[in-house]
């Protein structure tokens, strides 16, 4: 995959606004957010665990 470019970030949030609403963007992006976290933390304690 390559990078995404300026015209393709701004198509990607129009169609997400037209799929979902502006009311549950918000929500959306904190479960998001929240996943990566949880992602992150998982992937670290599974490397601090392999010596």
């Amino acid at each position: 995959m390559g990078n995404l470019g300026m015209t393709e970030i701004l198509l990607i949030g129009v169609a997400l606004l037209l799929f979902f609403g502006p009311s549950k963007l918000p929500e959306l992006g904190r479960s998001l957010g929240k996943g990566i976290q949880e992602f992150k933390k998982a992937s670290k304690a599974i490397t601090e665990e392999l010596p």
